[in-house]
């Protein structure tokens, strides 16, 4: 069984429990409405699966320009290929960790309705 210790706003405590242990189920407590949540469930699950693929495919890249880069005969050629390679990456691998924090913001951010403005002080 699952518990879970939320904090309300005005600072007190209560325990929820959900018996089937699901962390999904998490979301069942919020606000959204059903149809909401089975497209966030979706869309995580899909992003999941597209994060991985991402992954793989930059580490292969990776291996690829590795293998390439040590069968290099002249030296100056393998340091400017290793130094290449470096910068490959980190984009590719920075990328990747962009493309996961941006789509899961994407799917887990709240919509809350605009201010109606007021003082800055």
């Amino acid at each position: 069984m699952l518990s879970l210790i939320a904090f309300s706003i005005n600072g007190s405590s209560s325990v929820c429990s959900f018996p089937s242990g699901c962390a999904i189920l998490l979301h069942a407590a919020s606000r959204r409405p059903k149809r909401n949540r089975m497209k966030m469930i979706l869309a995580s699950v899909v992003t999941t699966v597209l994060i991985v693929a991402l992954t793989l495919w930059a580490m292969f890249i990776l291996v690829r320009a590795t293998e390439y880069v040590t069968s290099l005969e002249s030296s100056l050629q393998r340091a400017a290929a290793m130094g290449a390679e470096l910068l490959l990456g980190v984009v590719l691998l920075l990328g990747t960790t962009w493309i996961a924090t941006h789509l899961a913001v994407r799917i887990f951010a709240t919509k809350e309705p605009p201010s109606e403005g007021g003082p800055v002080v």
